[in-house]
């Protein structure tokens, strides 16, 4: 495998790793609770979703994988943003989590537009 592919590979697994660690962090309410599985299901889906393309059989089934991820680590974002926006937490963790998943959603976006204008079938 490149060792590109193993570095975004990696990066992904530790966003994913800190994603559970800091949804144990949010406050145990009606929002914290909606937005912690939300959050938790995205964060962690774009990582297993990455995986998964990487092991992908066809270029289609790689842009369809690669897609999701890119939908997942958007809607991670989207739901950094909703906690920051309702002051649900702060902090130094939650700024990585968003510069982390906007530098993950343009290497994915970026990522799957190369692909897509690659395709050849």
């Amino acid at each position: 495998m490149l060792a590109q592919t193993e570095a975004l590979r990696a990066r992904c697994r530790a966003f994913a790793i800190r994603i559970l660690k800091f949804v144990r962090t949010l406050p145990r309410d009606p929002a914290g609770d909606t937005v912690s599985r939300q959050l938790a299901r995205s964060g962690t889906g774009a990582s297993a979703n990455y995986h998964s393309a990487c092991r992908a059989r066809s270029r289609a089934e790689f842009v369809s994988r690669l897609s999701v991820a890119l939908d997942e680590i958007d809607e991670s974002w989207h739901w950094l943003t909703v906690i920051a926006g309702i002051e649900l937490a702060s902090g130094a963790e939650l700024a990585w989590l968003l510069q982390e998943s906007g530098e993950l959603r343009a290497i994915f976006s970026k990522s799957v537009s190369t692909a897509r204008a690659n395709r050849t079938d």
